[in-house]
């Protein structure tokens, strides 16, 4: 896949994603992540992107030209590139959107900067709209990042272990279980006994029981949207009744 990101810094962009595991793939042609300069599109002898808004007010509103003309120059490499655009005011990014954008033949990251974009490049030119919390963060660059790290996950061959994806927190809709190495005890505290027992049975029980348990916890809001099964169930409501009596 390749993943396109349009932004004033292109330097932001392109040494954290040749790091780890994402340079690995990168490396091995499994992805493609290429930051493009906005101003390669702009005009005149100051390369303007951006100008006043129109009714007054503070800062900076990024112009809709060199968008328009960068989109249509990387339309043209890659036709059905889907165009994402960075905004507090976009939808939750979640690991359910990761797994779908995945599927897409690529991406464009749209990253802004100032007081944001002109309305009519949202009305024409974006397909989708991403925020990645409740916060304003001084440009687009670091959210496209973030989807980018979580999108590229799902691509085949990224991770070492293919199955790594599937039991990641979110991936059901649930927190992932407690992870333990060696040692088997450290300053007094032991791993779980059951991890140590070989009985692959009894490990999934526990480690689905854990899931729910740590979701109830830290993430109950969760719960109403995960995929959960009938044991699933009966033991949740066995956690609930627990959490009730230890409350009162």
């Amino acid at each position: 896949m390749i993943f396109d990101i349009l932004t004033l810094f292109p330097g932001m962009i392109t040494a954290p994603l040749q790091e780890s595991i994402l340079g690995r793939a990168a490396d091995q042609g499994l992805l493609q992540v290429r930051a493009h300069n906005l101003r390669d599109w702009a005009e005149g002898r100051h390369l303007t992107t951006d100008d006043t808004p129109y009714g007054g007010g503070d800062g900076m509103v990024m112009k809709p030209e060199p968008v328009a003309r960068a989109i249509a120059a990387l339309k043209k490499q890659s036709p059905d590139a889907r165009v994402l655009l960075m905004s507090p005011q976009g939808q939750p990014f979640s690991q359910q959107h990761a797994h779908r954008l995945a599927a897409e033949p690529g991406l464009i990251f749209l990253c802004g900067r100032y007081e944001g974009f002109d309305e009519r490049i949202r009305q024409s030119m974006v397909d989708e709209e991403f925020s990645i919390g409740d916060y304003v963060l001084t440009g687009g660059e670091l959210p496209a990042m973030v989807m980018i790290d979580a999108i590229a996950r799902y691509l085949p061959g990224v991770l070492g272990n293919a199955s790594s994806a599937a039991t990641d927190s979110f991936s059901d809709g649930l927190l992932e279980y407690p992870q333990y190495t060696r040692p088997a005890v450290f300053e007094g505290m032991e791993v779980p006994k059951v991890l140590l027992s070989g009985d692959h049975g009894k490990i999934a029980a526990w480690r689905r029981r854990q899931q729910l348990l740590r979701t109830l916890r830290r993430r109950p809001d969760l719960l109403d949207g995960a995929r959960l099964t009938e044991e699933d169930l009966r033991v949740l409501a066995e956690l609930r009744s627990q959490q009730t009596m230890s409350d009162d």
